[in-house]
C-alpha cells in the first residue's frame, strides 16, 4: 500500500473487504493494515441500558445535531443447536458470552453497539405464546410483486462499529476463536448453543459508498457522489424523520422496554437510477417534486438541516393526480405521528453477493407499525398498469428489489439471552 494520496481510499476498501470475508485471517489482516489503531474504549455491563436498542446517546452528531450512525455493521443469522426450548445452562452461556462484549467495548459508536433479537420461528419452540402486549408475526411478502426470502433464523445479533476490526473481533470471539476481546478475558462464546448460518455485512456514512462501487448494479458512467452516505446519493436519517426511541418501544407486558425489529435485505437498481435519470428527477423521485422544481436539495441534503422539509410537499395522492410524480419522503408523511415516523431506521448499504445493495434495518413497537410504512411507501392506490403493478414515477420502488425479509422481538437487555415467550427465563 502506497503513501500517496488515495492510500485512505485504499484502506477503507480492504476494511470492507476484510469485513465482508469475515474470519482469523480477514480480522490478523485488518489489524496489520491499521485497521487497529484505535484506541477502543473498554465498557461495563452496568453502563448498559436496559432497553437495548438505545444507541442514539451514544452516537456522535454532525453540525445539525443529526446522530451519525456507525461506519460499519454486521449481522449474524443464529440458529439455536439444542432441540425444543433452550435450556437453563445454555442460557446462562449466551449471557456471558453477550457480557463479555460489553465489558471489551464501551457502549458506543467508537466502541461497539448491538442488539440480539429473536424470530416468531424461536418462540414456536415454547408451549406458551407469546404476550399479546408483543405484536411478531412471521414476515411475509408485502407488496404483489415482491417475492422474497422469508427469513426465520431463530435470532438475529446485530453489531455496530465505527471499527471494522471490532466487529471481526467481537465474531471471533463469539464463535470461539479468541481468547480475549480488546484486553478483556472471553468468558464464554456461542459455540455449542447457536451456529452461524449467515453473515451480512454493510457500511454507512459520507463517502462509503463511493468507496464501494465496485460491486455490480453501480454504473461505471455515473459514479457515486464522493461525499454520499448511501448509494442513492442523498442523506437520510434527519434528526425530525426520525422517531424518538421511546416512540418505538413496547409499553407494556414482561417485554417492556423491548421492541420489534424488521431486516430486509434489498438489490439497488443504480444504473437505472443514474442512467435513466438526471438529478432533478432523482430530487423528485426521492423528495418530492416541489424539491426539484425549486433547488432545494443542495447536493447530498445536508443543506437541509435535520427536517427533509416535507412541509412544502403536497399529498401524495394530489402530487401524482397533478404532478404525475410522487416522492418517497412524500409518500411517507401519510404514516406520521405528531410530525415524526413511526419506526425507527438504522439501516446501511452493502455489497454482500458481490451487488449494491441495502439492508433495511427498522425498530418499531410492532410490526404492524412497519407494515404500515411499508404500505405507503408501496403506494398501490397511486399505482397505475404497469408489469410490476406500480407506476414508473412512483418514488424509487422500481430501483430496488426485495430478497429476504425477516421480523424479530428485540427484548430487554435482562431478557436478551434465549427468552421465554413469558419472559420469566432470562439469565
Amino acid at each position: 500500500m502506497s503513501d500517496g494520496p488515495n492510500r485512505g481510499i485504499e484502506r477503507r476498501a480492504f476494511v470492507k473487504s476484510a469485513l465482508a470475508i469475515g474470519g482469523a485471517s480477514a480480522l490478523a489482516a485488518c489489524l496489520d493494515r491499521g485497521g487497529g489503531d484505535a484506541d477502543v474504549p473498554t465498557g461495563s455491563p452496568d453502563a448498559r441500558p436496559e432497553r437495548q436498542h438505545a444507541w442514539t446517546d451514544a452516537l456522535a452528531r454532525d453540525d445539525h445535531g443529526n446522530v451519525v450512525e456507525p461506519t460499519h455493521r454486521l449481522m449474524l443469522l443464529l440458529d439455536y443447536e439444542g432441540e425444543g426450548a433452550p435450556t437453563d445452562s445454555d442460557r446462562q452461556q449466551v449471557e456471558r458470552a453477550l457480557s463479555t462484549l460489553d465489558r471489551a467495548y464501551a457502549w458506543s459508536h467508537d466502541g461497539l453497539l448491538s442488539t440480539m433479537a429473536y424470530s416468531p420461528a424461536y418462540f414456536e419452540r415454547f408451549d406458551a405464546s407469546l404476550p399479546a402486549s408483543v405484536d411478531l408475526p412471521a414476515p411475509e411478502a408485502l407488496a404483489s410483486f415482491e417475492d422474497p426470502t422469508l427469513d426465520a433464523p431463530d435470532a438475529l445479533l446485530y453489531l455496530a462499529s465505527d471499527h471494522a476490526h471490532v466487529l471481526l473481533a467481537a465474531e471471533q470471539a463469539l464463535t470461539g476463536e479468541e481468547d480475549a476481546l480488546n484486553g478483556v478475558d472471553v468468558a464464554a462464546s456461542l459455540r455449542g448453543v447457536f451456529s452461524v448460518t449467515e453473515r451480512r455485512t454493510g457500511f454507512k456514512g459520507d463517502g462509503t459508498p463511493a468507496d464501494n462501487q465496485d460491486a455490480d448494479g453501480v454504473p461505471t458512467s455515473h459514479p457515486v457522489s464522493e461525499d454520499a452516505p448511501l448509494y442513492m446519493g442523498f442523506k437520510s436519517g434527519y434528526e425530525k424523520t426520525q422517531p424518538p426511541e421511546e416512540r418505538v418501544t413496547i409499553q407494556d407486558g414482561p417485554f417492556a422496554g423491548g421492541t420489534t425489529q424488521h431486516a430486509s435485505y434489498m438489490r439497488l437498481n443504480l444504473q437505472q437510477w443514474y442512467e435513466q435519470d438526471d438529478r432533478r428527477q432523482r430530487v423528485g423521485k426521492m423528495f418530492c417534486p416541489y424539491h426539484a422544481e425549486n433547488d432545494v436539495v443542495e447536493g447530498t441534503g445536508d443543506n437541509l438541516g435535520t427536517d427533509a422539509g416535507m412541509d412544502k410537499a403536497k399529498p401524495a395522492g394530489q402530487a401524482a393526480e397533478e404532478d404525475g410524480l410522487v416522492g418517497h419522503n412524500q409518500k411517507m408523511v401519510d404514516v406520521r405521528e405528531d410530525g415524526r415516523p413511526i419506526i425507527l431506521r438504522r439501516d446501511f448499504d452493502s455489497t454482500d453477493g458481490g451487488h449494491a445493495g441495502l439492508h433495511f434495518v427498522s425498530f418499531q413497537r410492532a410490526i404492524d407499525d412497519f407494515v404500515a410504512t411499508r404500505e405507503a411507501m408501496t403506494g398501490a392506490d397511486l399505482a397505475t398498469d404497469s408489469p410490476v403493478g406500480q407506476r414508473t414515477n412512483n418514488g424509487i420502488l422500481q430501483y430496488m428489489d426485495v430478497a429476504n425479509r425477516g421480523n424479530y422481538l428485540v427484548p430487554p437487555r435482562s431478557e436478551r439471552s434465549l427468552p421465554t415467550p413469558t419472559g420469566d427465563g432470562g439469565a
